[in-house]
């Protein structure tokens, strides 16, 4: 697959997807464990028709690694399985660095763009 476009809604479910979203605490475990489908979706602020298409290119790239949780779990709790999204190695190695570059590009203007508010010359 060709690079991936690091658009905000990207950079955000990376970001939840690295535990750098929400409690603290629970970066290890969202390392080790995922997010499930809800709780990835209030994380990023992101409706289902945004958040599901992202994360199926991600897959695809080899950055996200997808798996349904097991039934015991689901049973004991008197509810359907959720389907986990996980960070893979390689996104974990690729997506920081991702992020930053995305970040620092988009804080930069080119050069001639007007943007509003400005005028040429004032200050």
């Amino acid at each position: 697959m060709s690079k991936l476009r690091m658009t905000p809604h990207t950079r955000t479910v990376l970001n939840a997807l690295l535990g750098r979203v929400g409690d603290g605490e629970r970066r290890a475990a969202v390392l080790a464990d995922g997010l499930y489908g809800l709780e990835l979706s209030k994380l990023s602020g992101l409706p289902n028709g945004t958040l599901f298409p992202l994360l199926e290119r991600l897959r695809q790239a080899g950055w996200v690694e997808r798996y349904w949780e097991q039934d015991e779990s689901a049973e004991g709790a008197g509810r359907p399985r959720r389907r986990f999204y996980k960070i893979t190695p390689k996104g974990a190695e690729l997506a920081p660095r991702s992020i930053a570059e995305a970040a620092a590009a988009a804080s930069v203007v080119p050069a001639g763009v007007m943007l509003p508010g400005l005028v040429e010359g004032g200050r």
